[in-house]
């Protein structure tokens, strides 16, 4: 194991540097340092060899040029026992860096930033610091190379028990070429972004950054493996998603339950918190009931009624809090995950005596959806588009083409049905009162059978219930199904060549008919 006798530091990220370099110079290594990150740690009391003071030369350029030279490259590159190397380095009065920490500039975030300019996003791609981690990762049979603050802790204990273990060395080079290799891939989606004219969303070549968190048991059957990767763009935006989601408490995951945990987070989050509590049940990735309440506790008790049977083992969204009464309904029945923003201590202490549910806490809901690719890999490729993020909001632009329109409590429960459609899969059928879901028709391959299954899954009469449908009815066949249930008010886009036909049959139901022209296929 090469001694660290002198270590370079570089960061962005200055978590727990201070401390890091504390202890390093406590093991008698010396820390060389470059502007901010030195002047960071002297006001911490570290004692830093400055970068200039190595290679005699000032940083110019406004910073851009600072650490490229030969005598920090030449410092880091050098095969220790290579006597070419030793004599080169002897003449050139270079001194070995044993140790490169380094995070480059935070070039993600800025360009996550809504209206970053395109200066600002250029000057944060770091020049600098991708070449020490290269470099340091190239020779880390000698050096050691430090980019992520969570290895702090652990290379500052191996050196202390006597130096950097090969298998270490291997490990963080790794993980450093990774880094360099995210980064770049983020710079190159965002220049060819750029120049893509109207597909500006859509590279020419697209490369994705995803960490793996954790593996998996199996994939969705036993004898498939999997593993749980979190793409890059989440981490930094900060999405309250399953990605970035806290496991709290029970069983590991499995692939099936991060699927639909998904699915039911997602739906949970197109209801504002502050206009309504929502509660989402989900079983194999199609939501068997929603509903809105005064109370978490409310709202799971009246989504479950939607389908009972198939809300057993299935996966529990909140979009808000939740409380020991939420806890105390979940008590007679068998969960398998429950996701929320908040747990209170009196919940996670009712949680606490069934361990094997699964919970999962979510940073706080944002008030706007956030945006980016949805990705669907087939065999041989994979499909991009934008984020179904599409809400109309209160019907603005829906035209009501029936002799009689929409009442505003029925106005309000298509509302909340159109919101649950776009999560079902299509065909999608959606019966709706009161702030609930009643009946569900998913993944039917006709939309009339949907109609007809929505109705036969109902639990409760469906007599005034509202009906959303994820697109148009192409025969009127669907709309006179719907009027055998009750149904007195229906939301679909619309644009069907027969959209007359459908209209004539509402009328002939005195059902009222919304048109949004806005369609929520979901495959």
């Amino acid at each position: 194991m090469p001694p660290i006798k002198k270590a370079l530091i570089s960061v962005s990220d200055k978590s727990g540097v201070a401390e890091f370099a504390k202890r390093l110079t406590e093991l008698g290594v010396t820390i060389i340092s470059t502007g901010g990150t030195a002047a960071a740690l002297e006001e911490a009391g570290v004692s830093v060899v400055r970068v200039e003071e190595v290679t005699g030369a000032k940083e110019i350029l406004g910073g851009r040029v600072k650490t490229l030279h030969p005598k920090i490259h030449g410092g880091i590159l050098a095969v220790r026992d290579d006597p070419g190397h030793s004599k080169q380095m002897e003449d050139g009065g270079i001194e070995p860096v044993d140790m490169v920490v380094v995070n480059l500039y935070p070039f993600e975030k800025t360009v996550a930033k809504p209206g970053v300019s395109f200066a600002e996003a250029v000057e944060n791609i770091d020049i600098g610091g991708p070449a020490m981690v290269r470099a340091a990762a190239k020779n880390h049979k000698f050096v050691t190379v430090v980019t992520d603050p969570a290895d702090y802790g652990a290379v500052a204990d191996e050196i202390a028990a006597g130096g950097v273990s090969d298998e270490t060395r291997n490990r963080l080079a790794l993980k450093a070429f990774a880094l360099t290799s995210g980064y770049d891939r983020a710079i190159s989606n965002f220049l060819s972004g750029r120049n893509g004219g109207e597909n500006s969303a859509f590279p020419d070549r697209l490369v994705i950054d995803l960490s793996k968190r954790m593996d998996l048991r199996y994939g969705e059957n036993p004898h498939q493996k999997g593993a749980f990767y979190v793409d890059a763009n989440v981490k930094n935006t900060g999405e309250p998603c399953v990605g970035t989601a806290r496991q709290i408490q029970g069983k590991e995951l499995s692939l099936n339950n991060i699927y639909d945990t998904d699915s039911a987070f997602e739906l949970a989050k197109e209801f504002d918190p502050e206009k309504g509590i929502a509660c989402v049940i989900v079983k194999h990735n199609n939501p068997c009931g929603v509903a809105l309440g005064a109370s978490a506790a409310e709202a799971f008790e009246k989504a479950r009624q939607c389908d009972p049977v198939s809300a057993f083992g299935g996966i529990i969204a909140l979009n808000c809090e939740a409380d020991e009464k939420f806890a105390a309904a979940l008590a007679d029945m068998f969960v398998e995950v429950v996701i929320a923003p908040g747990f209170t201590e009196d919940c996670l202490k009712a949680f606490a005596a069934k361990p094997n549910i699964r919970v999962l806490q979510t940073p706080p809901l944002a008030s706007a959806a956030h945006g980016g690719a949805d990705i669907k890999k087939v065999t041989g490729g994979a499909l991009l588009q934008d984020r179904d993020t599409g809400a109309e909001a209160d019907f603005d632009g829906a035209e009501s083409p029936t002799k009689k329109p929409p009442t505003a409590e029925q106005k309000a429960d298509l509302l909340f049905a159109w919101k649950v459609c776009k999560h079902v899969k299509s065909n999608a059928i959606v019966f709706a009162k009161d702030g609930a879901t009643v009946g569900i028709g998913a993944g039917q391959m006709s939309r009339v059978d949907s109609v007809r299954l929505a109705a036969m899954k109902a639990q409760t009469p469906t007599e005034g219930c509202v009906m959303a449908s994820d697109a148009f009815f192409p025969f009127r066949d669907g709309i006179d199904e719907a009027a055998k249930a009750g149904i007195k008010a229906a939301v679909h886009p619309g644009g069907s060549v027969r959209d007359n036909e459908t209209t004539a049959a509402a009328d002939e139901h005195g059902m009222a008919v919304l048109l949004t022209g806005v369609r929520h296929f979901k495959h």
